[in-house]
Parts: C-alpha cells; structure tokens; sequence
C-alpha cells in the first residue's frame, strides 16, 4: 500500500494534475463563486500537496530534500498554504488567505523540468548561461547609456513634458521605451507639442537619432552578440569534428603512403 502512495504522489502527471484542479477552484473562488465542493476541493488538494512533501521527505531524506531548490520552494509554498486547511473551523472573516492560496500555484514552475525531454536542452541552458556571460558588459553599458540619457532628458524636457519626464525614475524609463523602439514617436510628439515649432524640430531629430544609434543599430549589436555567444557551443562542435576528420584524413594518407612503400618493395 506504501509503495502504491509513494508511486502516485511521486509521480509528476499526477501532482501537476492536482495543480491543475486547484487552480480551476481557486480561479472559481476568487471570481466570486461560493461553493461547499470548492472549499473542499482545495482543502483535498492542500492535504495533497502536504501528503507529497511528506513522502517525499521519507523517500530521499530530510537533508536531501531541502537541499533541492525547487523542493525548498516547493515545500515554503506547502507551509505557507497550510492555515487553509483550518478555514472551515474557524471564523476568518477578518483574514485574508487568497494571497496564500495563491502562492501555491507558483508550484507549478517546478514543472520546468519537463524541459528536460526536449531535444538538446541541455546544450540550450548552457548556451544561454555563456551566452548572458559574454554579453554582460554590454548588457551594462547598454544600461548606462539609459541611464546617462535619461538623466539628460530630465533636465531637459523636466517642465515641458512632466508625464514622461518629470523625475529621474520616469525619465529613465521614457527613454528605455525609445531605445527598445517603444513610443518611440508618442513621447517626442509629446514633447514637441508643448514647444516651439524651432525646438519640435530638433527634438524629433534627437529623439530619431537616439532611436537610430540605441534603438536599431544598439539592439541588434546586442542580439548578435547575444545569438553568437548561444550558438559559439556548436561551432566548437563543427571545429571538433572537422578536427577528427582531418585526423582520420591524415591516417588514411599514412596508410596509403605505407601501402605505396609495401608495393614498390614488392614491385
């Protein structure tokens, strides 16, 4: 009977199916609809849940458990969900469990692993892990530059335009809109409607520019330095096997030249 238990609640379908199901209940409950079934559903599902982290905790051990990342937040979100299961006997009216009840769908994201069956995903999460490597100090510089101009904007544009930038928060955030071609013609328009029609004219031209270095030519030096540093692992794959050809190309050369030898002395 154990070994049954620990089959079924180790098994991924089946809790991602009790995610699932908890979800449509708290989906019900939190659109407003009241039902005894509901409530007892998600109790169901929180037992579930603990009944899981319980088995799972004699299956591999305390230790190894929580040594696990996705089992540590599995097992915080379990806790965290467990007044739940008190809500019936008690009168809550004053408490708010929705934000809790909530948190225990996050589970879901455990389910990432089922990543794992696609075809060189390994390959793939190494290439992006080398891939935000390379391009970091250009992620920052990049980052900079938003900054920098920002800043610029704020003082330039502070009372002519204070919806886009009014502060240094917001100002930053406009001109990360432009430079990821983003209202990119709203906010200068913005702008150049409050102005004369002598500095509409050399807004427009520096908000274009701005687009044109940061927004087009910046973005896309950024996606091909990103894209060359995700794919630098299969040229390293094509070198290596263009390397063994060479060398099988170079022993059968050898052997030849041997057999050549052998031949002659023959002859």
């Amino acid at each position: 009977m154990r070994r049954v238990i620990e089959k079924i609640l180790l098994n991924d379908h089946f809790i991602l199916a009790v995610i699932f199901v908890n979800s449509i209940c708290i989906f019900m409950q939190e659109s407003g609809i009241s039902h005894p079934i509901l409530l007892w559903l998600d109790i169901t599902c929180t037992i579930i849940f603990v009944l899981e982290m319980i088995i799972k905790h004699i299956h591999y051990g305390v230790k190894a458990y929580w040594k696990d990342p996705w089992n540590r937040m599995d097992g915080t979100l379990v806790i965290l969900s467990l007044p739940s299961l008190v809500l019936p006997f008690l009168d809550v009216n004053t408490f708010n469990f929705s934000v809790i009840l909530t948190l225990r769908l996050l589970r879901v994201v455990r389910f990432m692993r089922v990543f794992h069956f696609f075809p060189n995903v390994v390959q793939i999460g190494q290439g992006l892990k080398r891939a935000l490597r390379d391009s970091g100090v250009v992620l920052i510089a990049y980052a900079v530059m938003i900054i920098l101009f920002g800043l610029i904007n704020c003082s330039l544009y502070r009372d002519v335009s204070p919806e886009y930038f009014g502060s240094p928060i917001r100002a930053i955030y406009s001109v990360f809109r432009v430079f990821t071609v983003e209202g990119w013609y709203e906010i200068p328009d913005a702008v150049a409607a409050a102005t004369s029609p002598l500095i509409a004219r050399l807004t427009r031209i520096y908000f274009s520019l701005l687009l044109a270095a940061f927004g087009i030519l910046g973005l896309s030096f950024i996606n091909s330095v990103f894209v060359d540093a995700m794919v630098e692992d299969n040229n390293d794959d094509v070198k290596e096997q263009l390397r063994r050809m060479e060398n099988q190309l170079t022993h059968t050369e050898q052997q030849l030249d041997e057999l050549r030898s052998l031949l002659k002395k023959n002859d």
